[in-house]
Parts: C-alpha cells; sequence; structure tokens
C-alpha cells in the first residue's frame, strides 16, 4: 500500500522582550533556578498581570510579515491543567480569539520548486517553568524562571507532506523571526521549540489519519529524525493490523525513537475560559500601519533582489539570505570589493568552511566583512592569485595580520605578473623537462591535453605558486607549440 503523510506543526517562538509577559520579571536565559519568578508569575492571592505592549507589536509584526489577518480585538483566556512546573494551576493564552488569523509563507524545496503553507493562527501566551531530573536522585526540581516568559504559538495548516518539507518550514520560520528582531531563534536554550504532528493515509484518501503529537523537538535534524520515525511506526502499526491512537509522544535522540508520553487532549479537557485579570486588547489600525512602515527587508525580498541587483543564481540568493546576519555580511563585503559574484563565493565557500569547522556563527567570524572584501579586491587586481588568496585567507583567520595587504607583505605572497621574469622560469621548466616535451610535441591533441597539465604543475611549483596562473597557461602554450 502507499502512503501519503499529513504534517501540521506547532513552534513556540520565545520573543525577545526584556520583560515577562504580564510581569517585570526578567527573561535572561542561564540565571540561578528560581531566581526570575515574582509573585505574579506564581499567581499568589492578590496579584493582578499587566500585558506586556512590546509583546503585543511582536505579533503584529510577525501577523504582517506572514500577510495574516490580525484581530482587531483579541482575548486572553485560562488553560486549566495541573504539573508541577505550572505555578497557577493555569496558562494563560488564547484561544477563541488570537491576535493572529490566517496567513502563509512560502518555503523553497530541495528540488528549487516553492509551496506555499498555510499559517492557521499566531497566539500570545505565558511560558511554564522547567522540571528539572539530572541533580536529584530520584526525585524532581522545579526551575520557575521562565514561568511567565512571552511565547508566540505558530499553528501551520497540515500542508506538510514529508519531514525535509517540516524542517524546510521551520527554518523559514527561524529565518523570519530572527529577521523581524522578535526571537533570536537559540533553539539550545529553548528560544524556539517545536511540536509535530503526524498522520499518515492511503495515497488517494481524503479523510486525515489520526495523528500523533511529537512533544518539544528543538533542533532540525531532531524534527527530521522525529517525523521520520513516527512515519514509519504509524505505517508499521497500522499493516501489522493495529489501529494507530491519537497521543502525545517525546522523541528521544539517543534511541532515534519516539514513546509514548500521554493521551492526546482535547481543547475542552482544559476548559478554557475568558481570564478575568485581563481585559480584551483592541488593535487600531494606525498601530498596524506604523509597524507596517518599521518591517524590514524580509528573506523572500531580499533574496529577490540579491537575484536582481547583484545577478546571483537563485541558489545562492538563497543561502545568502538565509539568515538576517549572513546577507549583512555578504552585503558589506560586496560593497569593499565590488564584486557581488566573488563575494558570494568566497561567503559561501572558504568562509562558511571555517565556521562550520570551528563551530561559529557569522557574527563570531574571525575574519571580518572588510578583511575579506580587502582581499577579494588583491584578487581582483591580480596582486594575489586565487590559490594564493586561500594561504592569505587562513592568515587572517589566525590573526596574524590587520588586513590582505599587511599578510601580502610580510609573508611575501605577490603573484609574480611580469611576463619576461614568468618566461624565464618557463623556460627553466621546459629545459629540465626536454623528454616530456619532445613526447608532448609528438602526440595527438588528446594526448596534450592530459600532459599540459603536468608542465603547469610543474612551472607553479617552480614559482612556489606566485606565477599568474593565466600568464603561465598562455604563454606556456606558446612556448610548446613553438
Amino acid at each position: 500500500m502507499q502512503w501519503e503523510t499529513v504534517i501540521g506543526l506547532e513552534i513556540h517562538a520565545q520573543l525577545s522582550t526584556r520583560s515577562k509577559i504580564f510581569s517585570g520579571s526578567a527573561t535572561t536565559f542561564g540565571a540561578a533556578p528560581n531566581t526570575q519568578a515574582s509573585l505574579i508569575d506564581l499567581a499568589m492571592p492578590g496579584t493582578l498581570p499587566v500585558l506586556n505592549e512590546n509583546a503585543v507589536r511582536m505579533a503584529c509584526m510577525f501577523g504582517l510579515a506572514i500577510d495574516a489577518h490580525i484581530a482587531e480585538r483579541n482575548v486572553f483566556a485560562r488553560k486549566n491543567y495541573f504539573y508541577p512546573d505550572l505555578p497557577k494551576g493555569y496558562q494563560t493564552s488564547q484561544m477563541d480569539h488570537p491576535i493572529v488569523g490566517k496567513g502563509h509563507l512560502d518555503i523553497t524545496l530541495e528540488d528549487g520548486t516553492v509551496k506555499r503553507i498555510g499559517i492557521t493562527r499566531a497566539h500570545l501566551e505565558e511560558d511554564a517553568g522547567k522540571s528539572l531530573h539530572e541533580d536529584f536522585h530520584g526525585m524532581s526540581g522545579i526551575d520557575l524562571n521562565r514561568a511567565g516568559t512571552p511565547l508566540l504559538e505558530i499553528v501551520s495548516e497540515p500542508d506538510l507532506r514529508s519531514a525535509k518539507e517540516a524542517v524546510a518550514y521551520v527554518k523559514a520560520i527561524h529565518a523570519l523571526v530572527r529577521y523581524l528582531g522578535i526571537c533570536d531563534g537559540n533553539m539550545a536554550e529553548g528560544s524556539l521549540r517545536c511540536d509535530c504532528n503526524v498522520s499518515v493515509r492511503p495515497k488517494g484518501q481524503a479523510e486525515f489519519g489520526t495523528r500523533c503529537e511529537i512533544k518539544n523537538v528543538n533542533s532540525f535534524r531532531f524534527i527530521e529524525k522525529a517525523i521520520n520515525h513516527e512515519i514509519q511506526r504509524q505505517i508499521d502499526l497500522i499493516e501489522d493490523g493495529g489501529k494507530v491512537i491519537q497521543e502525545t509522544r517525546l522523541y528521544d535522540p539517543n534511541k532515534d525513537e519516539t514513546r509514548s508520553m500521554r493521551s492526546k487532549e482535547e481543547a475542552n479537557d482544559y476548559r478554557y475560559f475568558p481570564c478575568p485579570d485581563l481585559l480584551p486588547v483592541v488593535i487600531e489600525p494606525s498601530y498596524l500601519e506604523q509597524l507596517r512602515s518599521e518591517l524590514p527587508e524580509l528573506p523572500a525580498q531580499k533574496r529577490e533582489r540579491f537575484e536582481a541587483a547583484f545577478g546571483l543564481s537563485a541558489y545562492d540568493a538563497s543561502v545568502l539570505s538565509a539568515s538576517r546576519e549572513m546577507a549583512d555580511y555578504f552585503e558589506q563585503v560586496q560593497k569593499a570589493c565590488g564584486d557581488a559574484k566573488l563575494a558570494a563565493n568566497w561567503v559561501m565557500g572558504e568562509l562558511s568552511s571555517l565556521l562550520n569547522k570551528d563551530g561559529l556563527e557569522i557574527e563570531q567570524s574571525p575574519v571580518s566583512a572588510e578583511q575579506l572584501g580587502g582581499m577579494i579586491l588583491r584578487i581582483k587586481d591580480n596582486t594575489i592569485s586565487g590559490k594564493i588568496a586561500k594561504m592569505v585567507f587562513e592568515a587572517m583567520a589566525a590573526g596574524e595580520g590587520d588586513s590582505a595587504d599587511a599578510i601580502i607583505e610580510s609573508k611575501g605572497l605577490k603573484q609574480v605578473t611580469d611576463s619576461g621574469a614568468i618566461e624565464a622560469m618557463l623556460d627553466e621548466v621546459l629545459a629540465a623537462n626536454a623528454a616530456q616535451v619532445e613526447q608532448y610535441r609528438a602526440s595527438d591533441e588528446a594526448k596534450r591535453g592530459k600532459m599540459f597539465g603536468f608542465f603547469v604543475g610543474q612551472a607553479m611549483k617552480a614559482s612556489k605558486g606566485k606565477a599568474n596562473p593565466g600568464q603561465v597557461n598562455e604563454l606556456l602554450k606558446k612556448k610548446l607549440e613553438g
């Protein structure tokens, strides 16, 4: 039987506010346990929440960026359940009247096609605390620092059909919230987490299968692995005559498997009702227009501009616009050297390789955009060859000089472009390899092509890589043909 996968995602993005959504408590990551939870966060008797306007502003910016309907009137509700890390006994969230309604986001798939993913809603809510199990010898500790941290929960339509599509969508959301400056996207710190709703159905069937939710997956790699495992688990279960049960599951990366956590609750299990302590939020059209004017250039717009203004391929433009920091770095390099294609090649090639090897983000690059742009200028004016440039780049990355010019000067790496000097060096190479020269001249065109590379290699070795490769090729061909 042929199976089709249906996936919908719920992404929780922690908003980059300095204080919590309903109190003045700090949201700084890494503080000592229970040092950032106020009486309001704990819902102590007599305390009242006050809505953080910056959280509302960020939610509206996201809504505008995905071309969504933004509710003129949205309402906070209480989602009631009991868990040790939920001190109030309820979570303040939004149910029937979310701040952001239907919108969409386009994703680019591996084959270059673009697919539009519907977004059902995005609503504001507070985070719960965190249960700690490692250091308590059979008991659990509760850290309430996260309690009350502002979240934007982004709920997709069930439009995704594979784990790779799901990862592409999460990456697109990740890039968007970082471009907007509303979430730092640090998945390792829990700033962006994903719940994956997965089901399978026979191909051609309109009705959805029974879905399972994989809770709190916090890396792109784990999202793909968790979904693929769950797809296979459900198919195997059905083909063996079993039935998929609607439930919440956890992904264990060490065992690469999902396991049951609890049966899946429905909305009525939470007994939602409007929060009596918070008034409805009314958003004026003028407020939205002001925010619209403040939106930055978004990833899709930047990608289109890179293609149109710089003549980059769709692939190059997509890679370079994947993050705001990468795009800014590339544009600074391009501005410094005046050559978008060379800048793109070096940023996507040597620089990205260096960052990946050392586990660094682009903001931590040991080579600044100005340094890289200055080095590319030396390639363009034939001061150095591409091969020498790699040596210069490595020296800059190791902190051996403030600029390409300083490194070229101190290491004597300036390219030899004097035709007379190159000719004299070639004469020596050919004289030292007289037998090969005779063999070359006696060979047919096919063999000559292979042998030519030998002479080029000998010439570059003799010049210690400093001879201009173009001139070497041109002059060598003349001498061998002569």
